[in-house]
This record gives structure tokens, sequence and C-alpha cells, in this order.
């Protein structure tokens, strides 16, 4: 009798047991094992002795053409190179893929200083791309995921998806902050006309649904009253589609209002600004996404949303690229909304070529790429003497464009311009100053407040969720408000009418007749440190430069161009800060806005955004030491 029961104890314990991974240390860089091998190899027995000193050995895939230790060396050092995952420590055992049947005259072979066991002779089960691997004592074979401290704390948390494309949450940790991050090698992918993003590592704002794992949007409460979601997000399943590797949920303001740090978030902490002293705000609702592809050179792109500058305000203030599409580019299902008729898509980047090739795998047929650009430039309030190093960036680059193109600039003033055209309308100012808050707030409400707080007084006997101060502020500024939706969307309307057909008037030959330039960035006018106290948050009133591509539904992209200084009051020290410039232009001319910068990087006239404190150097973030550490390979 005992030994039944036991039996069925036995049996049941087994049924529930599954694997989530497994966690390992290689000369002390921490890596994951995804569940599941992908692959089985009769292990040599040269290699048994091995198994002595833990369950899994080290071992790296090499593609060779010619089966010659010379060649092979060769191929790891480029290994070494290209991708983060690989080390040394890969090279205890090689595996030789080679186009032609050839053996090596020894079991062993010399990589720089490195001597390594050659897997010869072996029966595999299953393909195995380039790239370092794990393998236990039964020969099973598993992927490295390189693991990596979100420091920043960029993320709400760190995901791994299945074969069958459900996500899940990383059962992994490491030293640093509360999140490990895995990422894969970058030898494991190649990149085809069918996924183009193949291999390239995402994080995506926590907004946005991917199917298997949970939403916060920002509220804790919201986390962890509803379930996994059903469905991944357009956008996401785009990227998805495309090959990308989607590696964490992002940290967002809540319900993607704009808060600022400190003292606005309190379920979440905002993400750190890596620039500067370490300690400015990172602008929101996209702090994470803007944070992390800042501060981590493992992390390649980050997916936004961009209501009233989400996405620019993070790129700007990081000196990173980012872009407010064309309203409805991207369908926005399974997406949370802060304003149908505001809310989009966009993505932050370190490279605009990389940056490109996301958009287009994102926005799909939607975005058309063109390459005969405007031969006028309006810019709003740009500086005309270089009295601070920020001027001088700023006048230099205009020079470089207006060269670039062949075209002029001439100074725009949207007041003036508004009185001119429209002189029994109320300046432009008064028209618009409510139209965002109203519009936020009152489409917010019945999207996800009240339905919100039904469902958490339905679980908890009539209680209310805890809410930030911002949107609780913004929600109630809104229920009180006698402004309609319909006011602001007239007002939105008319606005939009008379910009779409003067500054960001549509082309037959460029798209747009005109590129409309700002200032996004510059330098010290752009401190807001997040260790001070700040007044009671108040509906975002208003109307500025930032405010003209939300309301005429047009393309607004941030194009970071250099650094300037500042002194810090955090570190008492002379710091660098990013400039950067926004350029709009007419509806659906994302496409020509993505290949002019595109252009405009193989020319020369921008670059490539560094990781680290500096946009322009890189370095080390100031709280911590960065870097990789290796062994020297010779």
């Amino acid at each position: 009798m005992k030994a039944a029961i036991l039996g069925f104890l036995l049996r049941s314990v087994n049924a529930a047991v599954s694997s989530t991974g497994f966690t390992v240390s290689l000369t002390d860089v921490s890596y994951f094992l995804p569940p599941g091998s992908i692959a089985t190899i009769s292990v040599a027995e040269e290699l048994k002795v091995a198994f002595s000193d833990g369950p899994f050995v080290p071992f790296t895939v090499v593609q060779s053409t010619s089966y010659n230790a010379a060649e092979i060396s060769s191929v790891a050092a480029k290994y070494l190179t290209e991708d983060d995952v690989f080390q040394i420590g890969f090279l205890e055992a090689i595996y030789i893929q080679c186009s032609e049947n050839q053996t090596l005259s020894s079991s062993q072979v010399q990589i720089g200083n490195i001597t390594s066991t050659v897997i010869s002779g072996a029966t595999i089960t299953g393909s195995l791309n380039p790239g370092p691997y794990f393998m236990n004592a039964f020969g099973q074979v598993y992927e490295a995921w390189r693991l990596y401290s979100d420091t920043n704390g960029a993320f709400t948390e760190s995901v791994i998806a299945n074969p069958h494309g459900e996500f899940s949450v990383l059962p992994a940790g490491t030293m640093g902050q509360k999140s490990a991050i895995a990422v894969p090698s970058r030898l494991y992918f190649t990149k085809t006309a069918e996924k183009p993003l193949a291999g390239v590592r995402m994080g995506i704002k926590d907004i946005y649904d991917i199917k298997g794992l949970r939403t916060s949007n920002g509220n804790r409460a919201w986390y962890w009253l509803y379930p996994p979601a059903n469905n991944t997000a357009t956008p996401v399943q785009n990227l998805i589609d495309a090959g990308a590797v989607v590696v964490g949920k992002m940290i967002t303001s809540q319900f993607a209002n704009g808060e600022v740090a400190t003292a606005d978030w309190v379920d979440y902490h905002e993400a750190f600004n890596p620039r500067g002293d370490g300690y400015q705000d990172t602008s929101s609702s996209s702090s994470g996404g803007g944070a992390g592809a800042a501060a981590y050179p493992w992390l390649d792109v980050a997916l936004g949303s961009d209501t009233g500058g989400s996405v620019r305000g993070p790129a700007q203030v990081q000196g990173i690229y980012g872009n407010r599409p064309s309203h409805g580019l991207v369908s926005l299902e399974h997406t949370m909304s802060l304003s149908p008729v505001l809310d989009t898509a966009g993505l932050l980047a370190r490279n605009p070529l990389l940056w490109k090739e996301a958009a287009k795998a994102m926005y799909r047929s939607n975005i058309t790429f063109s390459s005969a650009y405007p031969h006028s430039i309006k810019t709003l309030e740009w500086p005309t003497t270089s009295d601070n190093v920020a001027d001088t960036l700023l006048i230099d680059f205009l020079s470089k464009l207006t060269t670039f193109l062949n075209a002029s600039a001439t100074p725009f003033n949207v007041s003036a311009a508004w009185t001119t055209d429209n002189p029994t309308l109320d300046p432009i100012e008064t028209v618009l100053n409510i139209t965002y808050p109203i519009l936020i707030s009152k489409q917010q409400i019945p999207l996800v407040r009240d339905p919100f707080y039904a469902d958490y007084a339905a679980k908890h006997d009539g209680r209310r969720p805890f809410i930030d101060p911002v949107p609780l502020v913004r929600w109630g500024w809104g229920q009180n408000s006698s402004h309609t939706v319909d006011e602001a969307i007239t007002n939105k309307t008319t606005f939009m009418s008379w910009i779409n057909r003067t500054a960001l008037a549509p082309s037959a030959t460029t798209c747009s007749e005109s590129l409309l330039l700002y200032v996004g960035a510059a330098g010290k006018d752009s401190t807001t440190y997040r260790n001070l106290y700040r007044a009671e948050p108040v509906p975002p009133s208003g109307f500025y430069a930032g405010s003209i591509s939300g309301f005429a539904e047009a393309p607004d992209f941030v194009v970071p161009i250099g650094e300037a200084p500042y002194f810090s009051e955090v570190t008492r020290h002379e710091e660098y800060l990013p400039v950067a410039v926004d350029f709009m232009a007419a509806k659906g001319c994302d496409g020509m806005l993505f290949q002019l910068i595109a252009d405009l990087y193989d020319a020369g006239v921008v670059r490539a955004a560094e990781a680290g404190r500096s946009g322009v150097t890189g370095g080390d973030i100031l709280f911590r030491r960065g870097g990789r550490v290796e062994e020297e390979f010779a």
C-alpha cells in the first residue's frame, strides 16, 4: 500500500516538474541556457573527463572552408570581435562544420594561446548555427544567452520566447539590479529578405501586449489584476515576424502619462539616464526605451509610443534616434491607449541604419522610401549667433544640411503665420492651449480608467487601486472640464488643415515641400535633475514646437548631432549632455525622412550614437564601471 502511494506521488511530481532553463558562469560571465536542447552530439571520449568539473561543457561551432588550424583560429578571432556573447572560454572544445570531408591530424588544435579539444567523429542530431554553446554529459546541446544586469533600471521584466512564439518571464538573475536580461549570440542569426531583423535585440515598452506576459502600463495593481496576454500587439508582432528577438518589457510612466523623476513616479521607479552625471530625467513615457538604448551596447532597438512626445523626449535628452511617425502608420491593437487620435508607435536606436530597417519592418507597406529631398528648410527659433557650444553645433549642422540638400533655410514663426492666415481666429496658443489635455484625459477615462476601476472594485470589495499623482490629476481635470473631445478634435483638425497646406505641405516630387526643423535638446538647457522637489502636477496645457506634429499627424524625427558641456550640480564637475535636432515633414513622408537621415549618415553629416556616459565618445556611466571583462586573445 505504501509503495503504491509513493509511486503515485512520484508520478505526480514528475508530471509537475519542468525545466525553466539553467544559469551557469564561465570565466565570471553569467549565462542562461534556455530550457530544451536544440541538438544532440555523441559525446567524444576526450570530452567526458571535462564533465567531472560540472554539468556543462562550453564549446564552439565553427564553420570552416578549409579544415586547418590557421583558418579556425582566424574564425574564432572574428567571433570574438563580432559577438558579445562569445568569449574564449567557449574554445575549450570546438565542433567544426566543414564544406569538405576532412580531418585534423590531432584531436587538439592550438587557437592563439588556447589549446582546444576537437569534437571529431561525432554524430549530430539536429542543426547548429555557428557560435557558442553548452553541452551536458548526455550530449544535449543548449544555446548560450549572456546575462546582463539592468543597471539603469530600464526594464520591468526580462523575457524569453519558447519555440511556439509564446513568451515567459526569464527565471534568472545576476549581480547589479533587480533584473537580468538574457541576449542570444549574434552568431546564431543570418539576415535574409524575409528576416531583415534576424538577431536584432529589442526591448518593448510595457504598454504593448505580448502573448504569455502580463502588461503593467506602469501600474502595479493593473499588472496583478489582469492575466497574461493572449495576443501580441501588432507593432511587436511585425518586428518579431521580421526576426527581432524580444529580450524584455521596458519601464513606462503610468498609463503613458508624462511624469518627471522622482516625485511623480510612485509605483515604479523611472529609468536612469546614462548621459552626463547620470541623474538627469529620462523624459517619459518611453523612459525605459530611451535609457536602455542609450546605456546598453547589447540592446539594439527599443519600441516606444509617442502621443505628446513620449518617444521624442527620451531620444532628445539621451542623444539617440527616435521617431514619432505619421499617425496611423501602424495599427495599435492590444496596446494601451492614451488618446486614439494622437497615439503612435515609434522606435529608439543608436544606429540610424538599423533604426530605418526596424521601421521598414514595423510599418510594412504603409511606409514608402524616397530619396528626392526638399530644397526648402524652415527653422523654428534657431540660434543665429554662436554664443555657446550648443548654438555652434546647431548653426554648423544647419549649414551642412543646406549644403547637402542644396537648400535654403528661412526662419518660420508659427504664431505669426497663423495670425496672418487666420485673422478672424484666436492666436494659436489660445486655440490649442487645452486641446492636448482634453484629448488625453477625456479619451483615456472611458478607455482605461473606468473599466480598470470597475474590474478592481469587483475583485477587491469596492476598493480603488492606487494611481500615481500625474494620471490622477489629469483624469480628475478631464472629468470636471466642460470642454468636449469633439471641440478638441475640431481645433486639432483646423490646425492640421492649415499647417498641412503651409509649412508642411505635400509635394509630388519631394514628398514634402519643406523640412521643418526645431531644436530638440541643447546641452545645459536640457538639464532636469531627478533629485529635486517639484510642484504638484497640473494638466499639460500649452503649445510649443513639439506639439505641431501630433496635431498635424505628421512625422517628427529626432537626430542627435553632438553634445555640449554643463556644470553638474551632482558631480560638481563639467559634464556633457546631448544636442539634438527634430526633423518634420508632410504627413506620410516618413520614408523620405528615414532615407534622408541614412544618406546624411553615409555622408558623415550625422553619426551613430555611442552607448554610455556620452553619445559621442561612449565611456563608463559614472555610477558604475562598464566594459567587457575578457582575457587576452592572441
